[in-house]
């Protein structure tokens, strides 16, 4: 994301000394993408980013998954997934469980309370969306505020930790990359700005504002990242704490943005769902369907047209509003449908009539597509609606 910031306190030349009020050095890391090519920033430390006192194994919570074998359309309801008694001692980070996944992209659910470790994932990006609740993110760059209707995004290996404000569960939606999350190409311009037609800007994005300067000994970092068997976790300990910058600037960092700054696109018939994206990553995209006019051809149809994934998985999660077409499925807010590839879908039997001549949808909706096959979690399999996949038809197999 090529919009620049500066936080802090950084020396007028980079790469030079950045000395402290004793005399002493502080410690410039680069933190960058793609080797040297790609967006990065400056970060300028008291000790020593690198050094660390211990490292040891991580169990990571239950990654496996299973084949959507047979073929069929899934209703998953992430709130059935964490009991009442549950969230106050979950944490954001070590409480998420895997819904859905591929060799892309992982999707989990969280109903959170307590505070988080520190914690880094060092496979990808993270954008985690606040369903409900609000929380303070520190991170290695300063301190983000998140509340209902934000995505927090979150580059790789962020040093990060979630801590739960008011009485109220955190519940978020993790989307975790293995590659990285930008806006989209075509909203951009050749160096990087967001030209007029993008349906948000630089404006709407809120990154940290000022350091945090965090003390501690012996700190411990919950780091996931990959080997040649697959996802593994680590904890590496740190003599000193990992937020010790002073300042940065760059054009890589943390940031929210709401979703309600979001502006839809629409037109006199049925629009396509690219008009709702938001993010891009490696073989997947993220959109999301907000409050707006809908279509205003005279025989327009506003909902969805019947149409097939030839290509991708459709995840749609359902977080807030009143979704038009999927009325008579059993979906409400909290659920998520997968409409796999190789499958024709489109509104549950009636909305399609129903929807002549209404002006306006009021719904709240976070879609992920991706472009290889998704695969089902313990916690999509632990929450799944038995019944969804035969709505249409009015009846299941004889």
């Amino acid at each position: 994301m090529a919009y620049y910031r500066r936080v802090g306190d950084v020396p007028p030349k980079r790469h030079t000394q950045h000395r402290t009020e004793s005399g002493g050095l502080y410690y410039e890391e680069l933190m960058g993408e793609e080797g040297f090519s790609s967006d990065s920033s400056l970060l300028y430390h008291r000790h020593l980013p690198s050094a660390i006192v211990d490292s040891r194994v991580w169990e990571l919570p239950d990654q496996t998954t299973t084949p959507n074998h047979p073929l069929r359309p899934r209703h998953l309801r992430l709130h059935d997934l964490f009991a009442d008694a549950e969230w106050k001692n979950t944490d954001v980070v070590t409480g998420r469980r895997l819904v859905l996944g591929n060799a892309d992209v992982r999707l989990s659910y969280v109903v959170a309370g307590a505070d988080s470790p520190l914690y880094r994932n060092a496979t990808g990006d993270e954008v985690v969306y606040v369903e409900s609740g609000e929380a303070v993110v520190e991170t290695v760059f300063g301190a983000l505020h998140a509340k209902q209707g934000d995505y927090v995004v979150l580059p790789m290996a962020t040093t990060h930790r979630w801590l739960p404000q008011g009485d109220e569960p955190l519940r978020a939606y993790a989307i975790e990359s293995n590659s990285h999350i930008t806006p989209p190409k075509r909203y951009l311009s050749r160096y990087g700005q967001f030209l007029e037609h993008a349906p948000y800007c630089e404006r709407d994005l809120h990154g940290p504002s000022e350091p945090l300067q965090a003390e501690g000994t012996d700190v411990e970092v919950l780091v996931k990242h990959r080997t040649s068997r697959g996802l593994v976790g680590t904890v590496l300990v740190y003599p000193n704490h990992p937020f010790d910058v002073v300042g940065w600037d760059g054009c890589l960092y943390p940031y929210t943005f709401s979703i309600h700054d979001f502006e839809p696109i629409t037109g006199r018939v049925h629009q396509p769902p690219p008009v709702h994206q938001v993010f891009e990553g490696h073989n997947f995209v993220v959109c999301n369907f907000v409050p707006r006019k809908v279509d205003y051809h005279p025989q327009s149809i506003p909902v969805p047209y019947y149409h097939s994934n030839v290509d991708s998985d459709e995840v749609m999660f359902y977080c807030g509003g009143d979704y038009e077409a999927r009325k008579g499925s059993g979906i409400g807010q909290g659920s998520i449908s997968v409409h796999p590839g190789g499958y024709a879908h489109g509104p549950q039997p009636g909305a399609y009539e129903r929807s002549i001549g209404v002006e306006f949808f009021d719904e709240l909706a976070v879609m992920v597509d991706t472009f290889r096959p998704l695969e089902l979690g313990e916690g999509g399999l632990a929450c799944e609606d038995p019944n969804y996949a035969w709505t249409w038809a009015g009846r299941g197999p004889k």
